[in-house]
């Protein structure tokens, strides 16, 4: 009628390990797999579960104890044998004592949804509902914000919001738990519930949990404080190799120091100071600077312009646009002629389409193509996938639609990812002349400006002609002037005789 838990095998060449953490006491009733203490070695740390359910008689090695391979750390009684204690806690008053099982079984954690790929951590940025307000199944409890995309958080049950476990701000990593809701029927039990919460909030901050033995001594022999080390182990304990990392990263913090230390904020007078509001920079706009920077301090990056003559495109749009929308029911803008001339000239020019990783040029034999949007959070780039495959018609469905998913903050990052190369069109908000940044990893981008009515020398004559300049801002350690220019000529070519795209010239 009773099992032993005993300590698992720890990995090839590892004999001991140090018991960190019980996460129960004995008494406590345990579900088979339930995480019942936590063991650290010299490299990793160990979750013992349990090995079957029934209530924990004893335990054998304490916090703190040095065990070996396969020794005893507590038993487990049967489910049977544990029914004793139950009783006791009964003797309590009734009322109370039947309806905590009748809430803990009708509660729904809320937890952090699937942010996707590479995508570890979010910030909480808005609750649509408080603490003791009844949601439906379903309906929208808070938003998430990544470094691309915004995540909106449905109730995954109906009933009553009984706690708000990461506030507004709150940073939380994937699969996180958000907050608890409460079945229907303990809507009444919850919203007091929540004044004993905000009691036990203070001592959660206060982290009375213990650190990992091996993590306190490296501290001391360090001389760190707790307060200066991010704890990785469950609920926040300190292991020992956060105490490595926060001792290498404060080796390595004088260097961003030192490079920081040439651009402190001026000083502000004070009567400026009171008009002045600090807003805290979204997640979004964080990475779109981090990225921006990234791209300069990293990629050879050199622009180079021409200009374009767009009475051919203009008139080929005005004469087709009605029968186009019509037949596709899709507008015919500009971009898919600018996309349909930038996959042709990649074709003539391979490396533009091509990435550096680490000492090998990696050439695409297909074009993703990043289309840079504005929206009212910061700048995305969704990409077309094989625009190069893709018609007239396709091409200016998937910018309608992505460009509204953008704008609506719908986008996912699978959709953000992969681009080979990249449009953007400041020409939209009257833009005449810009040297656009890279888009890393990628070795291209071209600026589209506004087109403008400009006196032209043709033929001996001055003709006024719709002009637009155009940019293309290139990574100079694999592209070449040579071909950089060769590109935009074949850009200005196709757009300013569009039957070359037909004709493959």
């Amino acid at each position: 009628m009773t099992t032993e838990v005993r300590v698992p095998t720890l990995g090839e060449s590892v004999t001991e390990a140090t018991v960190a953490t019980w996460f129960k006491k004995p008494g406590d009733t345990v579900a088979q797999d339930e995480m019942l203490c936590e063991l650290e070695t010299d490299k990793v740390t160990v979750e013992v579960p349990a090995p079957a359910a029934g209530v924990l008689a004893d335990i054998v090695a304490s916090e703190g104890e040095t065990v070996g391979v396969d020794a005893l750390l507590a038993n487990i009684s049967a489910s049977g044998a544990g029914a004793a204690p139950a009783p006791a806690a009964a003797a309590a008053p009734a009322a109370p004592a039947a309806a905590a099982p009748e809430a803990a079984t009708a509660s729904t954690d809320v937890m952090v949804p699937t942010l996707g790929e590479s995508v570890t951590e979010a910030t909480v940025s808005v609750w649509f509902k408080k603490v003791g307000d009844t949601v439906a199944q379903d309906e929208m409890l808070c938003e998430l914000e990544t470094d691309k995309v915004s995540v909106e958080v449905p109730a995954p049950a109906a009933g009553v919001l009984a706690e708000i476990t990461a506030a507004e701000g709150a940073t939380v990593e994937a699969s996180a738990k958000l907050g608890v809701i409460a079945g229907a029927g303990a809507a009444v039990a919850a919203a007091p519930a929540t004044a004993p919460a905000a009691v036990a909030a203070p001592a959660a901050a206060g982290k009375d949990i213990a650190n990992a033995p091996s993590a306190e001594k490296a501290m001391a022999e360090a001389g760190l404080s707790a307060a200066n080390v991010a704890g990785t182990g469950r609920d926040g304990r300190i292991m020992k190799d956060d105490v490595a990392r926060a001792m290498a990263a404060a080796a390595a913090a004088p260097a961003p120091a030192a490079a920081a230390a040439p651009t402190p904020r001026a000083p502000v007078a004070a009567d400026d100071a009171s008009r002045e509001e600090r807003v805290k920079m979204t997640r979004l706009r964080q990475t779109i600077a981090k990225r921006l920077k990234e791209s300069q301090n990293t990629a050879a990056m050199l622009t180079t312009y021409n200009e374009v003559d767009m009475g051919e495109v203009m008139a080929l749009r005005n004469q087709y646009k009605d029968q186009f929308e019509k037949k596709h029911g899709v507008r015919l803008g500009f971009m898919s002629f600018f996309t349909k001339a930038c996959c042709h000239a990649l074709k003539e020019v391979p490396e533009v389409n091509a990435e550096i990783d680490g000492t090998d040029v990696v050439y695409k034999n297909f074009v993703h193509m990043g289309v840079a949007a504005g929206t009212p959070t910061g700048l995305v780039v969704p990409v077309i996938r094989d625009a190069d495959a893709m018609s007239f018609a396709e091409i200016e469905k998937a910018i309608s639609e992505k460009g509204k998913r953008a704008r609506d903050g719908k986008l996912t990052m699978a959709e953000m990812q992969g681009g080979t190369f990249t449009l953007s069109n400041g020409g939209v908000y009257g833009s005449l002349m810009s040297s656009p940044i890279l888009n890393p990893p990628q070795s291209g981008i071209l600026g589209m400006h506004k087109i403008q009515d400009r006196p032209m020398a043709i033929n001996g004559e001055v003709v006024i002609r719709p002009m637009m300049y155009l940019a293309l801002s290139y990574d100079h350690r694999i592209v070449d002037g040579k071909g950089a220019v060769t590109f935009l000529v074949r850009v200005k070519e196709a757009l300013e005789d569009p039957r070359r795209l037909l004709m493959d010239l």
